[in-house]
């Protein structure tokens, strides 16, 4: 957009402000921008800016739903304050820990800077301890939407986190007259580290949705199941309903730190094309977004610019950032729903042109039932995009196979004659002679994926059948030419291992210590890496420091990520140019994976072994 464009938006985002200012009181607990009955964000309004920023970690009482509970904020706020710099700016932040219990830290999630900034204790830098001050500094480099958070003793999930946006240094590829940051998270009252000690105790502890008697006799395709598909999952030990770790059975969704009830809302003028600048902050949730009777163009992911996609609901899993177009042409409100992929809860929030305005808020879809594609037993599937591109053009067939929306779930297909004939509750889940050699097959790991197939053009789950357009990463085409084309000079296979009966998890098998050999690359080289997933959870991957391409079928043009989901039972691969050196986190997003184990440190140096 323009720069006069840009004042124009700034100048109606002001005067709608000002006319609002009797009903958009500020809340202690909540930032400027995540106001109910927000006008918007014009560039330098009400966000923190300037040569030095600070910031403060310190305990809060945070209150939702009628209820009120303990916070480790930012400056007092939940979500912490939006940070916003240009391109070419240097970022210099302060930050000061007031908690006197515990050490802090921030990470810029998805931010290319030095290693030592990256703030992640014990392999970037040592952490704040009470009472000091930490001075973050590094160069913007991109633009994008991107947010930060803790690293520290699972402060994440007690609401340290906030969003970051970037603006380019001179046009924007995107034209909008108007933008809102929405923040996604979850919440909950139990502290996490109690949260954790349940789930080692009994992995379905929150899951309220496992399978009953009676759900053999109603009359319902979405939730009944054969007693010889239960048969099957009982000889397995295994839950079909075993979607998501922790669900609403515990957690408020939040939007802008509200929740369901409280009904935040952003305003817009009908004819607008308005800016939703999407942040997954949660510690465990994947959540399906949609805003019913609004289509939605996705204009960039994870911060990197794509081409305009149109669909009617996207996945965002946890720590994935979207920008996403909308344009209301109607003077109406509209509710933008995220429900969590478990259908245990949504968070839920309001667009409207005024406030006041409500719009009517869909029921809870049915909660999806794993099957055989998600144990990595799907036979049926006869394409994979890292090895036949070319096969697309193929009718029938989408960017990464089969038509799931017109195949759904393997085991929702097979008879109960076609189960029994494969006597899948006999099967070994643990069949050693599919790990790779350098794999450590013990105690965590209770499954390896027999035929796991690439994911990156399937839906997520319990999205399968929805008659509707679902993204997919197969849709995300970058805007422009990925950066280095050299072709990888060698392949990296890691599998996502875990036993959840014992809550470990694990890459290959080995869960994080101080023992654990780093994943090594060369400087500058370039590594086709393929994530297999042996266990039954999706996986958000994040690799610190990084930009990767995930290979979409769309080569030189393939999506630039920081984060990708792995859905279970399948693999999913990228290519990444080991361009940045020092020591960099890569683990699970899901939070309690990352602390039960599923993290290890990348290790990037020159050919003669130096640091830097």
């Amino acid at each position: 957009m323009k720069d006069h464009t840009h004042r124009t938006a700034r100048r109606k985002l002001l005067a709608t402000g000002s006319a609002l200012g009797a009903v958009s009181l500020l809340s202690p607990l909540l930032p400027a921008w995540a106001q109910n009955g927000t006008a918007g964000i014009p560039p330098q309004l009400l966000t923190l800016g300037g040569d030095n920023i600070q910031l403060e970690i310190g305990h809060s009482t945070f209150s939702t739903g009628g209820r009120s509970g303990h916070a480790v904020t930012v400056n007092g706020t939940l979500p912490a304050p939006l940070i916003r710099k240009r391109v070419g700016e240097t970022m210099r932040v302060s930050v000061s820990n007031r908690l006197t219990d515990a050490d802090t830290s921030i990470h810029w999630h998805g931010v290319l800077l030095p290693f030592q900034m990256d703030g992640v204790p014990g392999i970037s830098f040592p952490g704040i301890k009470p009472g000091e001050t930490f001075i973050y500094e590094f160069p913007v480099l991109h633009a994008g939407t991107y947010w930060y958070h803790s690293h520290s003793n699972l402060q994440e999930a007690q609401g340290h986190y906030g969003p970051i946006v970037f603006d380019p240094e001179a046009e924007d590829p995107v034209a909008y007259d108007r933008e809102h940051v929405i923040v996604l998270s979850d919440w909950s009252f139990t502290h996490p580290h109690t949260i954790m000690e349940k789930l080692k105790k009994g992995e379905a502890y929150f899951d309220y949705q496992r399978l009953s008697a009676r759900g053999m006799f109603i009359d319902d395709p979405e939730q009944q199941m054969s007693w010889q598909e239960r048969l099957m999952w009982s000889r397995m030990r295994m839950s079909a309903t075993d979607i998501a770790d922790v669900t609403g059975a515990t957690y408020t969704y939040l939007v802008n730190g509200h929740g369901p009830l409280e009904n935040w809302t952003a305003l817009f003028s009908p004819g607008e094309r308005v800016r939703l600048r999407f942040i997954n902050a949660s510690a465990m949730t994947v959540f399906n977004v949609r805003i019913p009777g609004l289509p939605i163009s996705i204009v960039q992911a994870d911060g990197n610019p794509v081409r305009p996609v149109e669909v009617d609901e996207f996945v965002i899993c946890v720590a994935e950032t979207y920008d996403v177009i909308v344009q209301p042409t109607e003077d109406r409100a509209f509710t933008l729903v995220a429900e969590s992929s478990d259908r245990s809860g949504m968070a839920r929030a309001t667009l409207a042109p005024r406030m006041g305005m409500e719009a009517e808020i869909p029921a809870l879809r049915a909660r999806p039932l794993l099957g055989l594609d998600d144990m990595g037993m799907n036979h049926d599937m006869t394409s994979d995009v890292t090895s036949q591109e070319d096969a697309m053009s193929q009718p029938g067939m989408n960017q990464a196979g089969m038509d799931h929306a017109a195949m759904g779930h393997a085991s929702m297909n097979m008879s109960s004659r076609e189960m029994n004939s494969m006597d899948i509750g006999n099967m070994k889940m643990r069949d050693k002679s599919l790990a790779p050699a350098d794999m450590e097959v013990g105690a965590g790991v209770d499954m390896i994926a027999m035929n796991p197939m690439d994911s990156a053009g399937k839906r997520g789950l319990g999205l399968e059948n929805v008659n509707h357009r679902v993204l997919v990463y197969t849709d995300l085409v970058a805007l422009d030419p990925n950066p280095d084309p050299r072709p990888p000079s060698r392949s990296l296979e890691i599998h996502l291992t875990g036993n959840m009966e014992r809550y470990m998890w694990s890459f290959d098998g080995r869960k994080f210590s101080s023992i654990v050999e780093p994943i090594r690359f060369t400087r500058n080289e370039r590594v086709r890496v393929t994530l297999v997933n042996d266990t039954m959870m999706q996986h958000p991957i994040h690799l610190h420091g990084h930009f990767f391409e995930v290979i979409t079928g769309n080569p030189g043009f393939h999506p630039r990520k920081h984060t990708v989901n792995v859905l279970p039972g399948s693999k999913i691969s990228f290519d990444l140019t080991a361009d940045a050196p020092g020591d960099w986190a890569f683990h699970c997003h899901l939070l309690f994976h990352m602390h039960a184990g599923m993290f290890n440190v990348v290790t990037v140096r020159p050919l003669d072994g130096a640091a830097t």
